[in-house]
């Protein structure tokens, strides 16, 4: 219960609660999704990126429909 008035006391600090009411919240997850996607693009784990894993699985798939057409 402490924890949950604690997160209560965290959101009602948060401004805009008349006039935008719980969209008002919007803005952090915009921020929260762009940097994501910086992360996604941008840090390597090993040697590769998710983008450089999702082109190579696409051209994959890709290449291996073209094979079954040719069958």
């Amino acid at each position: 219960m402490l924890v949950s008035k604690r997160m209560k006391r965290v959101l009602q600090l948060v401004p805009g609660k008349r006039r935008f009411g719980v969209y008002r919240f919007l803005p952090f997850f915009f921020l929260l999704g762009g940097a994501m996607e910086w992360f996604m693009i941008n840090v390597r784990i090993g040697k590769e990126t998710f983008y450089d894993v999702y082109r190579r699985k696409r051209s994959e798939r890709q290449y291996e429909a073209r094979m079954e057409k040719k069958e």
